[in-house]
Formats: C-alpha cells, structure tokens, sequence
C-alpha cells in the first residue's frame, strides 16, 4: 500500500508514524516533509485550507500533521485505523506542537 504522509522532522507525532510506517513491510511510504521546503509547504497547506477535516484542528490551534492519503484517496490523521500497528511499536509520545505544548500537531 502506498501512502503519502505530511509531516517534519521537529514534530514528534510525525517522527514516530514515519518510523512505523518505514518499519511496516507493506506500505510503501512517500513522505513529504513540510518544512524542507516552500512548494511542499503550499502542497500541504492546500489540503489544509480546503478540506473540511481540518477545520475543527484550525480551531485548536493544531497544525494537522501528520497528514496521511491513502492509495484511494481516503485522507486521515490517524493512520492505525488503516493498518496494522504492532502496540509495541506504538509509543506514548509527549505531544509538543501545539500552542500550548500540550496537544497534538
């Protein structure tokens, strides 16, 4: 399956989906990093700006990374709904990216 992730490397949620997503043998990953540079971030922030599911992150003062399509099209921000991920490699994280450091990217 390949999947097409928005993230950046000073995002922690983003650092571990990558790594489990790189680690996973059946998902071919095509990761774009947001920040790297200006064509990706425009890339992204179109999704940003015109999908419904990012209003209610725009609203929390979330950024909405990491970001996943799917081979179908589908969109999602949680991406173990869509595959298998073994708990052990699943980590609890503490989220540092939004505003007040304490939520999600």
């Amino acid at each position: 399956m390949k999947i097409t992730m928005y993230g950046t490397a000073i995002c922690p949620d983003c650092v571990e989906a990558k790594e489990q997503l790189n680690n996973h043998p059946d998902i071919h990953l095509d990761y774009r990093d947001i920040t790297a540079d200006t064509t990706t971030l425009k890339e992204f922030l179109s999704y940003r700006d015109h999908e419904a599911m990012f209003k209610p992150v725009i609203e929390e003062g979330k950024i909405g990374i990491p970001f996943f399509i799917l081979e179908d099209g589908t969109k999602t921000f949680e991406i173990p709904e869509f595959i298998s991920i073994n708990p052990k490699e699943q980590k609890q994280s503490i989220n540092s990216c939004s505003i007040d450091g304490k939520g999600y990217c």
